[in-house]
């Protein structure tokens, strides 16, 4: 059956919240039968689309979980779940949920609306997760442009998620040159400039210089910060670039030719910068330090860290010489147990032992609640043999060739030793 487009309310303006609207269709989820599918006439909810993270809120009382376009038609999934559902009706009682005074989200109680195709039902999206998803895009909109305008690169990868937002251009961009894009894009947020959403005609676009210039069916929406970016895009964005906040840097690494950055913007900036000043004051107190020598203290840990496990590497080599001069000399195998050695020292350690011994040499390193890695090795015997015996008793992984095969087994020391017993 094909369906009419759903009509794009968040279009119109993205600071609107409610919406009433008609449920065209209404079918249960083929993936997970707590969820329905539903289409509306028209709706307030922006879809999973541009690499965009879709709208979060409420249907009919019922929880949006997911929101989906194809072909003009948007479905949402929603979650009908008794426990899981946030109730909302005709007689709608909101309450902000705070956390330190932060609002983190919103609870509604009334009753619920019939699910069924012919409803009227009333919509409202999740304003803070919209926002938020406002803040980021119309921030990465000024960063992209600023890289487009001094570099000529396009932002060829572009991804928003409620954790974080990645830009892939297609060339690489110093560490001191991503600093001074970051600087600018902060300046045009303070500028607080008017962000223009128009939809030109074919003839209008044809003499347009903008960002993203793919074949495109249909209307082309073209969202412009003057004197920074000029773009098509049909996600959401804020009014003004003082709305954004700010914009922070958090990463970036050469990818694919290029380079992947990532960023965050307004609130979620500000949750971040929290987050990491909150680990600074923990390390200050653990160190009894301040904040500038917190760097030389970390430095100064890592080098007595290693010179204590070079010195721990050293003892406990010396103590697996010590064992294996104490294994028995009047037997064709031998197999050693020992817990926190490297894999090149149990090695070097089988490669020793096949030397002394005709039959198989095995040593395993590990415990029995993780399990064990294995090495076993041999100038006589197909060691073969034993990793099969290991794999068809207890489980175990790995092989190699005739004269030595390594693995791994999740099994106690004495299930090991005893399936051992029955093939050397």
């Amino acid at each position: 059956m094909s369906m009419t487009e759903t009509i794009k309310l968040y279009d119109r303006d993205a600071y609107v919240i409610e919406f009433e609207a008609d449920i065209i269709s209404c079918e249960p989820n083929k993936a997970d039968d707590k969820h329905f599918d539903i289409i509306l006439n028209q709706t307030l909810f922006f879809p999973e689309e541009g690499g965009q993270s879709p709208d979060m809120g409420i249907l009919g009382g019922y929880r949006v979980v997911d929101v989906q376009i194809k072909n003009g038609v948007i479905t949402h999934t929603v979650d009908i779940s008794a426990g899981d559902c946030c109730l909302m009706g005709k007689e709608e009682v909101q309450t902000e949920k705070k956390t330190d005074g932060q609002i983190t989200g919103m609870e509604c109680a009334s009753e619920k609306t019939e699910l069924a195709a012919g409803v009227h039902v009333h919509g409202k999206i999740d304003w803070q997760h919209r926002f938020y998803n406002m803040q980021q895009h119309s921030g990465e909109h000024i960063f992209s442009g600023i890289v487009h305008r001094r570099f000529g690169f396009e932002n060829v990868g572009f991804h928003l998620s409620d954790s974080v937002v990645t830009m892939d251009f297609s060339g690489v961009i110093s560490p001191e040159d991503i600093a001074e894009v970051e600087h600018e894009v902060n300046v045009a947020i303070s500028k607080n400039i008017p962000i223009e959403v128009t939809y030109p005609s074919r003839d209008e676009l044809a003499k347009l210089e903008y960002r993203s210039k793919i074949e495109i069916e249909g209307q082309v929406r073209i969202v412009t910060v003057p004197g920074y970016d000029v773009c098509a895009c049909c996600a959401p964005h804020v009014k003004r670039t003082g709305e954004i906040g700010m914009l922070k840097v958090m990463n970036y690494q050469n990818y694919k030719g290029g380079v992947r950055i990532s960023i965050l913007c307004g609130f979620r900036a500000l949750e971040a910068f929290r987050q990491k000043c909150d680990i600074i004051s923990e390390l200050m107190g653990i160190f009894t330090t301040n904040q500038e020598a917190i760097v030389d203290n970390v430095t100064k840990l890592k080098a007595v860290n290693q010179s204590l496990k070079s010195e721990l590497g050293t003892a406990k080599s010396a103590l697996l010489d010590y064992k294996v001069a104490e294994l028995p000399t009047d037997t064709d195998n031998a197999v050693l147990f020992e817990d926190g050695i490297d894999t090149n020292t149990a090695r070097n350690c089988v490669n020793g032992l096949v030397e002394k011994y005709s039959g198989f040499s095995a040593f395993f390193t590990g415990n029995d609640e993780a399990g064990y890695s294995f090495i076993i090795g041999s100038k006589n015997a197909d060691c073969n043999t034993v990793a099969a015996a290991l794999r068809n008793k207890l489980g175990a992984r790995g092989g190699g060739k005739p004269v030595m095969v390594q693995g791994s087994v999740k099994a106690a020391k004495s299930e090991i030793e005893e399936v051992l017993k029955e093939v050397l």
